[in-house]
């Protein structure tokens, strides 16, 4: 039985740009956003998401709770 594939959800409005989820991806799927949120903080954007393999690294590092592993729906 095949797995189901992961994707990182990031929350724009809770990330605070710290960029903690950057470094501590294996896949270096993440990076900072062009735009700003509400706060005026620069968010994390994911930049592949079919390259993630829901280690689940950035949702744990994330001070904020910003990010979100998710079982892709079909």
């Amino acid at each position: 039985m095949k797995k189901p594939k992961q994707r990182p959800r990031v929350d724009e409005q809770r990330c605070k740009g710290c960029m903690l989820c950057v470094g501590v991806c294996p896949k270096k799927i993440l990076a900072p956003s062009e735009g700003v949120n509400k706060k005026g903080q620069k968010y994390v954007v994911v930049t592949d998401p079919d390259k993630c393999t829901g280690c689940g690294m950035c949702m744990i590092i994330c001070p904020d709770c910003g990010i979100r592993i998710e079982e892709e729906k079909k």
